[in-house]
């Protein structure tokens, strides 16, 4: 049995208080961050190889099913708006389509030539790289689309929550987050999906942050989507360029960007 089906360390649950239910679940979810901390060093092979190839044209692709296929997808769609990249730079597929974001497709993540055929259709080539998310490390529809990527020589690597997986030895940069069994057995968008969604997190900032997409701290290339990130954007030009809140708000407004306001004035 694997250690994400393993059975919970908890048990007669619906019996508990709700006080209980919260505490210990809370309790659950503060042991995932020490998991993920045991992973940096693959994560950061996993970070450099992403670089390289993105520094030079490449993409980035998730693909998973479920709840690993939603949380591929969420990273994936935040990047745009927060670094001013081009959509399609990053981008997340699903098993079973966009209609599996919001309901289960059933037996999608079964089929394993499925994933490759939805590669296919964004001609994914030797500049991109492919990383499989699966909590359990054996889903079919993960496996088949890293093993075919494989073999066409584009860079594979897969977030998983159990050790020695199948998903692990068919890539080039396996991250295994073991965070152990889940609160309510088997129920990975816990815990699982709590390491998954670090690590996500973790790779694009870092890759973001090494393609120069970020200045000190700051996001200079964010999309002005609306009146809290205009307000959030002169407030970082006031900082950097030491102006008053008018001149900051008038120079993006000429320029359309933090970074190019900035620039204006350097």
């Amino acid at each position: 049995m694997t250690t994400t089906e393993a059975s919970s360390l908890h048990d007669h649950l619906d019996k508990m208080e709700v006080s209980d239910l919260l505490t210990r679940i809370n309790r659950e979810d503060s042991t995932v961050p020490a998991a993920v901390e045991k992973s940096i060093p693959n994560i950061e092979r996993l970070v450099k190889a992403i670089v390289a190839k993105m520094k030079n044209g490449g993409r980035l692709f998730y693909i998973g099913a479920g709840t690993s296929g939603r949380l591929g997808i969420l990273d994936a769609s935040e990047i745009p708006p927060t670094y001013g990249v081009s959509h399609g730079k990053v981008i997340g597929l699903i098993a079973g389509g966009d209609k599996a974001i919001r309901s289960a497709v059933e037996n999608a993540e079964d089929d394993e030539q499925q994933a490759w055929k939805d590669l296919a259709a964004f001609s994914i080539n030797q500049n991109d790289v492919l990383i499989g998310i699966a909590a359990s490390g054996r889903t079919p529809y993960v496996i088949g689309g890293v093993r075919e990527a494989r073999k066409n020589q584009i860079v594979t690597g897969c977030i998983t929550c159990n050790e020695g997986s199948e998903l692990a030895a068919a890539v080039d940069y396996p991250i295994e987050v073991v965070v152990g069994p889940e609160f309510v057995t088997g129920s990975t968008r816990m815990k699982a999906g709590t390491a998954q969604k670090l690590v996500l997190n973790m790779i694009s900032t870092a890759v973001m942050i090494q393609l120069g997409r970020v200045k000190g701290n700051k996001m200079v290339d964010m999309q002005l989507t609306n009146h809290k990130l205009v307000k959030r954007g002169a407030r970082m030009i006031m900082e950097e360029l030491k102006v008053s809140a008018e001149e900051a708000e008038n120079l993006l407004n000429e320029f359309g960007s933090v970074r190019k306001a900035i620039d204006s004035r350097k």
